[in-house]
């Protein structure tokens, strides 16, 4: 009976510690990347969050699946968990989408990185910042409002500010010129390489490689 008793607790306890290392929220990452849903937002300089995620679908063979506010997938890699999410929200809640993974998942505000574009950096150019203001990006600004903080893991993508007076919403929501379009690919490549690295190396190893990259 003692023998049967002690298998039982063994089993039991075994269990535990499986329970315990899923529910690890240290290997785990909430990758999100910002941008509106629909055909018309697709190839829109905006939505540079869900380009980046879409590449790296791609690259590693993943699908998404639509869920509650948002499409994800999830990739793993060396012990590490990443959820890329891509919020349904549209730009201007994407807080919303957020919040709402971050407690389904348990994932720790340190575990968080929001990929948006950026009008006041060149074209390509990609920033890794662990805290900051806005920048006036109605998706960065949803964000802070409802996580209470600006002191997130944000990666910028650089659309530069080639854009008459008046006409910024134009070129936010425009597509891609030609030479844009040509040298995306490689910048999305570094992207990729950039979210791997957050999760392997941490934030501030990945901006001291990548930053100015």
């Amino acid at each position: 009976m003692n023998t049967i008793l002690k298998w039982l607790l063994n089993i039991f306890k075994q269990k535990e510690s499986f329970k315990i290392a899923e529910q690890n929220p240290m290997k785990k990452f909430l990758i999100v990347g910002l941008g509106n849903i629909g055909a018309d937002y697709v190839n829109t300089r905006h939505n540079i969050g869900f380009k980046i995620l879409n590449h790296f679908a791609k690259e590693e063979n993943l699908s998404f699946e639509t869920q509650k506010l948002g499409d994800i997938t999830t990739f793993k890699l060396k012990g590490r968990t990443f959820l890329l999410l891509k919020p349904s929200t549209y730009m201007n809640l994407s807080g919303k989408a957020i919040k709402y993974w971050m407690i389904k998942e348990n994932i720790p505000l340190d575990n968080l990185l929001v990929i948006a574009d950026d009008l006041n950096l060149p074209f390509g150019a990609l920033r890794i910042k662990t805290k900051g203001s806005d920048g006036g990006h109605n998706g960065l600004k949803d964000t802070q409002n409802v996580l209470q903080t600006n002191k997130y893991n944000r990666f910028r993508f650089g659309i530069s500010d080639q854009f008459s007076k008046g006409r910024q919403v134009d070129y936010v929501l425009g597509k891609w010129t030609t030479e844009e379009q040509k040298n995306l690919p490689e910048r999305l490549d570094k992207a990729v390489e950039i979210i791997k690295s957050f999760g392997l190396a941490g934030v501030k190893n990945t901006m001291n490689t990548f930053n100015g990259k």
